[in-house]
């Protein structure tokens, strides 16, 4: 494509406050003008000077730095400047040499550039110098040489250098300063050429439908962050922990809730389908002995793995204060729970093939539990109500399975849900809270003196049911 056929109207637009054509400032002395600076076949003098409107109007400060030259004066070959659409316009239509003022004729050319900066003409002098020897290569060495340069081309309309500019951009890493420069030029940018460069500081729109249409980039990226983090890398501890901070550190609250919620949804479901293969009567009748304890110790060993990864996921929501959709999922897993039952009654079955399961699964709901109790997690009294009901028999089963064992980690963590759903229990009404503590009885073991938080729950309940109704009375009629 010829780069003079190129629209680039609204950049145009644009800089045309900085690139209209300015009348030559009034004579400077000496002692406020540079040197002239001449090029090869010079035949025409460019002035630059400040331009007035652009002064530092934020500049208060009791010193400032001493102003720099107010003009420059620049000996350039009127050939070369005809590579800027800018100045071959000027030449063309508006250019007409006076002898007898200057033998090469005068254009002048207003830069907006506060009086305070040091160096107002460098990246002007530098664009005029790449009209007259194309050199990119040698002048464009870093991010910031292209963004001094880029705005002077754009302003005077140099194709060839835009696109030198654009094209070093686009293939170097940026700094944070960079990245807010070229994104403040890129409603300035032409967007054919640009479009590589763009794509690094927005996202395109989405080209199709599907997961595109409902999931954005970035849910998507982190969507990936997770599943990489629980499925996909060999050192799982460290990915894991790095993945926790970039969660915790994104901005968006509502996206990481969104997608912290889809992956706790498709652990649970792998788990849900593979403990119902254990407990389906269809399954044990259609396979051989042989053949059914294989995939049963293999689907219990990936059973594991994903309440482990359920346990993970649990953690980082109720870490970052998202776990409200969680604990009503896990409250409605009455299914699950009964499924647990069966195999945890197994006691040859769970030992053998998933050791580790009723602790994963207490501290699962030990940690979502204790969320709600502490008030981390704020859900009605109907889901606090479901979730001891559809667990506290879970509880009833993993305790017993402890005891025997004497594991200290296990009946720590047995104690602290039996304390936990307790302390539930006591902000649910009177009646709902009779019928579940009639079904904590088996917190009690030995002794009174082993279970003072099952003595403390009905000595509330009895004080609570014993009080005359509180609140307004209706009246009769």
């Amino acid at each position: 494509m010829s780069l003079r056929k190129r629209q680039r109207s609204a950049s145009s637009s644009r800089l045309s406050s900085l690139s209209s054509p300015a009348s030559p400032p009034r004579p400077v002395s000496s002692s406020s003008s540079s040197p002239p600076l001449s090029f090869p076949n010079a035949d025409l003098l460019l002035r630059l000077h400040l331009d007035p409107s652009a002064d530092d109007a934020d500049a208060d400060a009791d010193v400032k730095p001493p102003a720099p030259a107010a003009s420059l004066d620049l000996h350039v070959s009127s050939a070369s400047l005809l590579r800027s659409r800018y100045f071959a316009a000027l030449l063309s239509d508006r250019w007409c040499p006076d002898p007898s003022s200057s033998p090469a004729g005068r254009l002048s050319l207003a830069v907006p550039a506060p009086p305070s900066c040091p160096r107002p003409f460098h990246a002007h002098v530098e664009v005029v110098r790449l009209l007259h020897t194309l050199d990119f290569a040698g002048t464009i060495r870093s991010p910031a040489d292209a963004l001094d340069i880029l705005p002077v081309a754009l302003q005077l309309l140099f194709d060839a250098c835009v696109e030198a500019c654009i094209r070093f951009l686009e293939a170097v890493p940026w700094s944070d300063d960079e990245e807010a420069r070229v994104l403040d030029l890129a409603p300035l940018l032409p967007a054919d050429e640009a479009a590589e460069l763009l794509a690094r500081v927005s996202l395109p729109p989405a080209a199709a439908p599907g997961d595109a249409a409902t999931r954005s980039p970035s849910e998507a990226m982190l969507h990936g962050l997770i599943h990489s983090a629980i499925h996909g890398h060999p050192v799982p501890a460290a990915t894991k922990a790095f993945v926790a901070m970039l969660l915790k550190d994104y901005p968006s609250r509502d996206c990481v809730h969104k997608v912290l919620d889809e992956a706790f949804l498709s652990r649970l479901d792998t788990v849900k389908e593979l403990l119902g293969k254990y407990a389906s009567p269809d399954f044990r009748i259609a396979v051989d002995s042989d053949e059914r304890e294989a995939i049963q110790k293999l689907n219990l060993h990936s059973a594991v793995l994903n309440v482990k990864h359920l346990l993970w996921l649990i953690e980082r929501m109720v870490d970052m204060r998202v776990a409200d959709n969680a604990v009503k999922l896990w409250s409605e897993q009455v299914a699950l729970a009964a499924d647990l039952q069966k195999l945890l009654n197994d006691a040859d079955m769970w030992r053998n093939m998933a050791p580790g399961l009723p602790m994963l699964v207490t501290r699962c709901t030990l940690r979502l539990a204790h969320s709600v109790m502490i008030g981390e997690t704020l859900v009605p009294r109907q889901v606090r109500m479901k979730l001891v009901k559809s667990w506290l028999p879970v509880l009833n089963v993993c305790r017993d399975i402890a005891q025997p064992m004497h594991s200290g980690y296990k009946s720590s963590n047995c104690q602290e849900l039996e304390e936990t759903f307790l302390q539930i229990i006591s902000t649910l009404s009177v009646p709902d809270a009779q019928e579940l503590l009639q079904q904590c009885l088996g917190f009690s073991t030995r002794n009174v003196d082993d279970c003072p938080h099952l003595v403390t729950a009905f000595k509330t309940w009895f004080r609570r049911a014993s009080r005359s109704p509180q609140g307004p009375q209706g009246g009769e009629d």
